[in-house]
């Protein structure tokens, strides 16, 4: 950053500013901040649709200042597939048992596209026109993990009424309240701590971000999160395993091992009651209703599925045996349901191709999105998911998919040239873009 001029430092530290709230704003709009529907539906249709529309005028603003569309595409396979598998959910509005309901869902899919393509493609246009800048994707959703489960930990203690919602009889609290499913928000302090890690490897000062990651840990425990609470200890063996610092891989085992037979105990064996350990055997009734889903549900429609977002002709699925439900609870079993065998192909080869992906880049990246997919993959086989009804999941899916989709193009067109010669001549001097 020091070696950058003084008035790109100011440029871009406003610019990080500006990108940290509508990070902020977007994954804030997943929530259900009121009880009123028409305010609801007001934030995360409109409020989306705002912050969407700034990521397009930040991208624009980096152009403008200094650089030029010089990014051109690699690994296809997963963007392309991801829009083969949004172009049959648009057609699927025709065979829908729901036109509306899929319709709603897909534009909030696409709406999250749109503001995924547009702020990594700004991360991407920055790593190229301004080397050594300090604006990080893993610091920018770290921190916005930080401010919403801050929230919810103040909330626990000033509100609890609000902020924890009772399950399994009013015999356990669970951190979410009605403004979030407690799993979902345990996914969300999965991908938080796995971002602010590499805070850890990047600052010397590491007491705030050792604080923030404590902050989010507290909010997954209270959470109750099952699904999550096994998705933070994978991250944690993860890069114990890729770092080698001797003393911090020794603190981190130390750590863990103090804390998470506790954790265990109480949240995975929920305190070893028998009652709940059937419950748990059981993934909360979730085997069952996904045995009656492919029994009974699937062979009435198996090529095509019954619509995106749709798994019955009936708002609600039920077997004699099972509850009813909307969704799966397994965005897989969410993906066969609504568009069938042929969905289902298409998403598999979609999820291999961006793993195979993310694998062949280099080392940072690699270790960030694959910390990110960890708690997102986990999540989906028991929530919604990343081909699930609209959620934060998908969002953070579609940014890891755009961050392995773009390379910088090294031949600029004669135009191009000249842009940046008129408002960049301090890369001509150092010759390091034409």
């Amino acid at each position: 950053m020091e070696t950058l001029p003084l008035q790109h430092q100011k440029f871009l530290k406003k610019l990080n500013n500006q990108m940290f709230i509508i990070l902020l704003l977007m994954v804030a709009c997943f929530f259900t901040w009121s009880e009123n529907v028409a305010i609801t539906r007001g934030i995360k249709v409109v409020g989306r649709m705002g912050v969407m529309i700034s990521s397009i005028f930040v991208y624009q603003k980096i152009i403008n200042y200094g650089s030029v569309n010089s990014l051109s595409y690699k690994n296809i396979f997963s963007p392309v597939l991801y829009l083969v598998y949004l172009t049959l959910g648009f057609i699927s509005f025709s065979w829908s048992t729901n036109p509306g309901f899929s319709a709603l869902q897909w534009f909030m899919t696409f709406q999250s596209l749109v503001f995924a393509y547009f702020f990594v493609k700004s991360l991407k246009t920055l790593d190229i026109y301004f080397e050594g800048h300090p604006i990080r994707l893993y610091h920018l959703l770290g921190n916005t993990v930080f401010v919403l489960q801050l929230i919810f930990v103040i909330g626990m203690w000033s509100a609890p009424d609000v902020f924890f919602r009772l399950t399994d009889g009013g015999e356990e609290a669970r951190l979410g309240g009605t403004m979030m499913n407690p799993n979902e928000l345990g996914m969300l302090a999965g991908v938080g701590s796995a971002c602010l890690i590499f805070d850890l490897y990047r600052f010397k000062n590491k007491i705030w971000t050792i604080v923030k990651i404590l902050v989010i840990l507290y909010a997954l425990f209270m959470t109750g999160s099952r699904s999550s609470l096994i998705g933070i200890l994978l991250i944690i063996f993860f890069h114990v395993n890729q770092t080698k610092q001797k003393k911090l891989k020794f603190a981190i085992i130390a750590v863990v091992a103090a804390v998470a037979p506790f954790a265990v105990y109480t949240v995975i064996l929920k305190g070893g009651n028998q009652d709940r350990l059937d419950e748990v055997m059981s993934l909360t009734g979730r085997l069952p209703f996904w045995k009656a889903l492919i029994t009974e549900g699937l062979p009435r429609e198996p090529l095509l599925g019954f619509g995106f977002m749709r798994i019955d002709y009936k708002e609600f699925f039920q077997s004699a045996h099972t509850y009813p439900g909307k969704m799966t609870h397994n965005t897989f079993m969410q993906v066969l349901m609504n568009l069938g065998f042929i969905g289902l192909t298409i998403v598999l080869f979609q999820v291999f191709f961006t793993i195979k992906s993310i694998l062949s880049e280099q080392k940072e990246l690699k270790l960030m999105l694959i910390g990110m997919l960890i708690p997102i993959i986990i999540n989906s086989f028991t929530e919604f998911g990343i081909f699930g009804e609209s959620n934060y999941g998908i969002l953070f899916y579609q940014i890891i998919i755009f961050s392995i989709a773009f390379k910088n193009n090294h031949h600029l067109t004669r135009f191009q040239k000249i842009i940046l010669r008129k408002k960049r001549p301090d890369l001509l001097q150092k010759n390091s873009i034409y």
